[in-house]
């Protein structure tokens, strides 16, 4: 009697061993959901509007049409006139001149006499006042020789300058033309970088989104398979205690039960970090808590599909054709093109038409007020041909010419990669649709299944080998249902935005030059799961969905 009891003391304090567990499992994820605010609720549809304004490739893409825009403008201004204004004034310390006018100064003080001022007497006989004329002048050029050059711009110490010019382009051999039809197109490839950036970031988005969900839901399947445990546990024991089942039994409902607490504690620490790279995604606080509010189900994917053409503007076409990468290799054809007809235009005569109009003045002082101003004003023509540049010309056009013909390649190349790419994802949209379909069956059935086993193994019928079998096989159902449901709403996402995203699986080669050059600075989860629908930097997947979500671990 006293082993029994002893027994009995040492079954109720593993009973309330086990209870703690319970507590602390199921209390932990709650503490930690409370973080140091109010929890949010969010949508996958709230979701991409605040990833939308914290993603750096957004950022970087609208920066890249801001940029073509310059550039187009740039190539527009040589079709009108350039009319340019200047002002300058200029101090002459020291001049060449100033050795002239003291060699004057110093001759005239040198002279002997002085020159009178000629004053005629009509008195005089007319041959007498010639005489005097000519001796006045000759003794006024002696003294100073320079004289005549006082008004002029010589040695002048204050000289002020006002300038207009005005030039217009009359002919370049088409060279404005087709700088204006490259900016044009490097102009669309700005607005398509910019789109597949937000179709991107958008699939990222719900991929992050859905495997917050998809981790939410583990978690719950975990703890739901741990409760069932917990419940065998208690009627196993309970039936040792009357005699009705061995010590093995027990033992063997507690190593299960023990098994099943690592998994809620991975499957909680997966929960957490997919919550955590959900918030770096959205720039959210990290201590903030969250609430997802979209499921699994795919109710809301219509108002996502929505939001994802009203934001993107994609058009649900799936041609190889209307792909983003193929328009943008399109594009750089353009460029190129227009590369070639520059490169060309340069052996052509260039013809431009000119004027200058400009007021200079020379005061006293250094403010202009007192200064007579005097107009320079040209108008002409000019012309350039080259005649001889040593070669260089030529290898101007040989590297226009190759470029012109590897872009038309890369386009080859990127329809047929787009044409792979287009019916990859339709693929994968029909096997995912064919596996969510298929596994709403089998939960009903696991669970069914499981609710036969429970009875049976309460009235003795079978095993408990039988019934941790069921539990085992309704949580496999239970996880391929989530894990189908969300691989079949990416791929459903990824269909819709599918015209804008950039080739799965190209490589670099596939990829056209764009107008900018794209960066996604975040962090992204590595795919490992099959079948997930890729995005630009692949599919976004969590730990929790790398797993296999059929298997628990340490059963």
């Amino acid at each position: 009697m006293g082993a029994r009891k002893a027994g009995d003391g040492a079954q109720s304090g593993m009973t309330a061993a086990g209870m703690l567990v319970l507590v602390v499992v199921f209390a932990a994820p709650v503490s930690a959901q409370q973080g140091t605010g109010p929890v949010r609720a969010l949508s996958l549809a709230d979701a991409m509007r605040l990833a939308e304004d914290a993603s750096e490739s957004v950022a970087m893409a609208r920066a890249g049409v801001l940029r073509s825009d310059g550039e187009l403008k740039r190539a527009r201004s040589e079709y009108f006139p350039q009319l340019f204004a200047s002002a300058s004034y200029t101090r002459t310390l020291d001049s060449e001149f100033r050795a002239f006018s003291s060699g004057s100064q110093s001759d005239s003080t040198a002279s002997s006499e002085p020159c009178g001022t000629f004053t005629p007497d009509p008195a005089m006989p007319l041959g007498e006042r010639v005489d005097s004329l000519e001796a006045a002048v000759r003794c006024q050029s002696q003294s100073d020789p320079f004289s005549s050059f006082s008004d002029l711009p010589f040695g002048r110490e204050n000289q002020w300058r006002l300038d207009l010019s005005l030039s217009q382009t009359v002919f370049s051999g088409g060279r404005v033309g087709a700088q204006t039809r490259a900016a044009r197109a490097g102009r669309r490839m700005a607005d398509l970088d910019l789109a597949s950036s937000r179709a991107s970031l958008m699939l990222d988005v719900a991929g992050a989104y859905y495997d917050a969900v998809l981790a939410d839901r583990l978690f719950e399947i975990a703890q739901s398979t741990l409760a069932q445990a917990e419940t065998t546990l208690a009627q196993i024991r309970l039936a040792k205690q009357v005699g009705s089942q061995p010590e093995f039994e027990l033992l063997r409902a507690q190593v299960t039960r023990d098994n099943q607490q690592p998994v809620v504690i991975r499957r909680r620490a997966d929960r957490t970090l997919a919550h955590m790279r959900l918030k770096q995604l959205l720039d959210l606080s990290p201590d903030q808590p969250i609430e997802l509010t979209s499921d699994l189900d795919g109710s809301d994917i219509v108002e996502i599909v929505r939001l994802a053409t009203d934001v993107v503007g994609v058009v649900p076409d799936t041609l190889a054709e209307t792909r983003s990468p193929v328009r943008q290799a399109m594009e750089s054809v353009h460029v190129q093109e227009a590369q070639l007809t520059i490169a060309r235009a340069q052996r052509l005569p260039a013809l431009s038409l000119n004027m200058q109009y400009g007021r200079v003045g020379y005061p006293e002082n250094v403010t202009p007020f007192d200064a007579r101003f005097r107009t320079n004003w040209t108008v002409g023509a000019s012309i350039q041909l080259p005649l001889f540049t040593g070669g260089r010309l030529a290898g101007e056009s040989l590297i226009a010419r190759a470029n012109l013909d590897e872009a038309r390649a890369r386009l080859d190349m990127t329809r047929e990669l787009a044409s792979l790419d287009t019916r990859d994802a339709l693929e994968r949209l029909a096997a995912a649709q064919s596996a969510w379909e298929a596994s709403s069956g089998t939960v009903q059935q696991a669970n069914r299944a499981y609710s036969i086993a429970e009875v049976r193994f309460s009235e003795g019928i079978s095993t408990q080998l039988e019934l941790n079998d069921s539990r085992i096989l309704l949580e496999q159902a239970q996880a391929n249902r989530a894990q189908a449901a969300r691989e079949f709403q990416l791929a459903r996402l990824r269909v819709a935005l599918l015209p804008y995203l950039p080739l799965s699986g190209g490589g670099s080669a596939a990829q056209p030059a764009s107008a900018t050059t794209r960066m996604n600075m975040r962090p992204t989860i590595p795919a490992t799961t099959a079948g997930a629908p890729a995005s630009r930097t692949g599919a976004t997947t969590s730990a929790a969905a790398a797993r296999q979500t059929g298997a628990v671990g340490g059963r």
